[in-house]
């Protein structure tokens, strides 16, 4: 049960998850960007199906590449970077947080992760379609939110830290609850400090929604997915390994 077992792995897991994120985020988020641009363009599909978004730069992106190739792209780069991160923290972690077993190590990762680097900074700054936002404020739109992700991220880090120490003085029940307080109270009062967002202006509010319900599905996707087929493969690894110890320890005893 070596990092480089683990690593391994985790970029084989983060392929799958890469593949039905792609699938979810073509079938469930696509439509709804397809609306946004329609929108943005006034109703006149200057973005067809066989049209090009144009960039400063004169490059031609057809929208049928960035719906099709480039988001298939995107989604296996974010799904396998992702699953050789998790793996690498699992296999670091493995034998240090109580006594999970490095499967169990894995689940909890990867659901620490949902939660901290997905779920709450999405809920703070939740993805928005084409046509919201004004280009003037793009800078400062993304350093709020990656400095919310980092508050986010070492926050579960150092609660997560204090519940394993706190496990052998209050109880894995009782290191947990204060653990899951603290990082609550950590990202309300982050939340109320970092500025908020709001340039939705007249944008149809039940687009809005859809998109950014289709986004959140998305992200459950890819760290679902993710988190039980990374799961299911080191559990399977660390039977093997454990039965093939047990046979020789046998086969030694005998």
């Amino acid at each position: 049960m070596n990092a480089r077992a683990f690593l391994i792995r985790g970029l084989l897991a983060g392929l799958v998850a890469g593949l039905a994120t792609f699938f979810v985020a073509h079938q469930v988020g696509e439509p709804h960007v397809e609306a946004a641009i329609a929108l943005e363009d006034g109703g006149e599909h200057t973005h067809s199906h066989d049209g090009a978004h144009s960039h400063d730069d004169g490059v031609q992106i057809s929208r049928d590449t960035q719906r099709t190739w480039g988001l298939l792209t995107g989604s296996l780069a974010v799904g396998v970077a992702l699953g050789g991160i998790v793996a690498l923290v699992s296999a670091s972690l493995v034998g240090r947080i109580g006594r999970l077993l490095p499967g169990q190590t894995v689940a909890l990762v990867s659901l620490l992760g949902f939660v901290s680097v997905a779920l709450v900074p999405f809920l703070k700054y939740p993805a928005t379609p084409p046509g919201v936002g004004s280009g003037d404020t793009i800078g400062d739109r993304t350093a709020l939110y990656f400095g919310f992700l980092a508050v986010s991220v070492l926050a579960a880090a150092v609660t997560t830290y204090a519940a394993v120490r706190l496990r052998d003085r209050i109880g894995t029940y009782g290191g947990t609850v204060a653990a899951v307080a603290g990082y609550v109270v950590v990202m309300v009062v982050a939340g109320h400090l970092f500025g908020t967002v709001n340039e939705v202006r007249d944008f149809p509010a039940d687009l809005l929604w859809y998109f950014r319900r289709a986004s959140l599905i998305t992200l459950a996707t890819t760290w679902g997915v993710l988190g039980v087929v990374l799961t299911g493969l080191v559990s399977r690894l660390f039977r093997q390994q454990t039965a093939e110890i047990e046979r020789r320890a046998l086969a030694a005893s005998l």
